[in-house]
């Protein structure tokens, strides 16, 4: 009774929630330009003041302060820590989420004022943040005010963690996970996340996993300022041209990475996971839509989502240094730098990954006989994550999607990362749930944001129900 009476309250109020997310949008919370950094500040007091009025237990963590590349100091956005219930008698489930977006400009391509929120005739919500992770966010605190405004107990205790730092690296994150794990956290019995998305359009799905990501930066040094290439081209040797020889040798154009070792230490195929992928909701024609064109390399769904999800990738993202702009210029740069990442999968380590990395590009350096200087570095090496679809905590998600949707849930994993993941299982020692409210399809980096209303009104229901459902089970 108490769950239909809630999805109720929820349809009823939809408009209500709308208008909740049209003023969290209209704050351009980007967390990656100064300029904004005072309403990533605004933001974080609107959610405090949302979640007080409801009667929540609030803090703010301050991090300090942040070195902005080198060019000026700002200050760190606050961790928002609420609490909403501490029946010792109910299970705690953390929710964590973020209140910082990306950059938006009308001329980026947007088809509408990027920090307005508008609702198409498809009743799309359209704006930033809108979907990564506003409205997800705001979910958890519409269900907080059905409840209220029933007078219905909250199945469980809750516990908020909203950073504003997701877009730009978390900064300061982990060492709050960590220094409060037998603090603010030590009651915790599971965490929920919901800031990714549906596989394709039309089912929801449960996320299991994701892969890690190694970055690296090669850098390669020969004479001491950029030259003209009509004095002395031929005559040296060329930092960019080595940097194309040996950048070349790290992926085919297949996609298969040709450092060895690497598939040496993913995990191999199991029967149950083989089976999991003969069900899922997602065709080619959702590659291509989300391509723009047909330049897969896979032929069939399986072999597309087990490279996505299950198999490593390398991908080349650029070149500092290097001319650019539009037009001619017959410079030799002096010295680039070559941007490339590693997607990391189980059983893969990222200390054995960097290794076999710059063992590789050095004996490929090695081999040009060049007199230039090369140094290969990675600066970022998050692992994988991978929890069990078994677990009473998704099985409690998968439920609660029956219960909303009638069907129930794709398992997926995602090819991106979500580094919190590790952090909480890691420093918790407890179930970490990913579950989403948009679709694959809402653009959350990209021009035109947008998160369906359907998608945000039975996902208010669908994060409300799991409540009820985890109460159920013993994690």
């Amino acid at each position: 009774m108490a769950v239909a009476e809630f999805m109720d309250y929820v349809e009823k109020h939809q408009n209500d929630f709308v208008e909740r997310l049209r003023k969290a949008v209209a704050i351009p919370s980007v967390s990656g330009d100064p300029n904004h950094r005072p309403d990533v500040f605004r933001m974080g007091e609107f959610l405090v003041n949302e979640l007080k009025a409801l009667g929540a237990s609030v803090e703010t963590r301050d991090l300090g302060k942040q070195d902005f590349h080198g060019t000026q100091t700002l200050d760190l956005p606050p961790i928002v820590l609420a609490t909403i219930g501490n029946d010792p008698t109910k299970k705690t489930i953390l929710v964590y989420g973020h209140y910082d977006v990306q950059p938006a400009l009308k001329e980026d391509g947007w088809a509408t004022d990027p920090f307005v929120l508008v609702e198409d005739d498809k009743q799309r919500l359209i704006g930033r943040g809108s979907s990564d992770d506003k409205g997800p966010v705001l979910g958890w605190i519409n269900v907080v005010e059905a409840h209220k405004n029933l007078g219905l107990e909250l199945p469980v205790n809750i516990k908020f963690c909203l950073e504003g730092m997701e877009e730009s690296g978390s900064e300061g994150l982990d060492e709050l996970i960590y220094q409060e794990a037998d603090k603010y956290f030590k009651d915790v019995d599971a965490v929920t996340i919901s800031d990714n998305y549906w596989l394709g359009t039309t089912k929801p799905c449960l996320t299991y996993g994701l892969r890690g990501v190694s970055y690296f930066h090669l850098t390669i040094k020969g004479p001491a300022a950029d030259l003209h290439s009509g004095v002395f081209g031929g005559t040296i040797h060329e930092p960019m041209s080595d940097l194309f020889a040996v950048m070349s040798k790290l992926v085919s154009p297949n996609g298969k990475i040709l450092v060895p070792g690497v598939y040496d230490q993913v995990r191999a195929m199991t029967a149950e996971e083989e089976a999991t992928y003969e069900s899922l909701d997602f065709s080619l024609d959702d590659l291509h839509g989300a391509v723009g064109n047909k330049t897969n390399i896979h032929s069939d769904v399986k072999s597309v989502l087990q490279h996505r999800w299950r198999y490593p990738s390398l991908s080349l993202h650029g070149i500092e240094g290097a001319f650019y702009n539009p037009g001619d210029k017959t410079v030799i740069p002096s010295k680039v730098i070559g941007k490339f990442s590693i997607r990391s999968v189980p059983d893969m380590d990222p200390k054995k990954l960097t290794e076999l990395v710059e063992k590789y590009v050095t004996d490929e350096f090695n081999k040009l006989g060049s007199k230039n200087t090369m140094i290969i570095k990675c600066s970022h090496d998050g692992n994988h994550w991978l929890a069990s679809p078994n677990h009473p905590n998704y099985v409690a998600a998968a439920k609660a999607v029956e219960t909303v949707y009638k069907v129930k849930p794709d398992l997926t994993r995602e090819g991106g990362s979500i580094p919190v993941t590790l952090s909480f299982q890691d420093a918790l020692k407890k179930n970490v749930l990913l579950l989403p409210m948009g679709r694959g399809d809402d653009g959350a980096h990209s021009i035109n944001e947008k998160l369906d209303r359907s998608n945000y009104i039975q996902g208010t229901k669908l994060l409300g129900v799991y409540l009820h459902e985890v109460a159920k089970v013993e994690l």
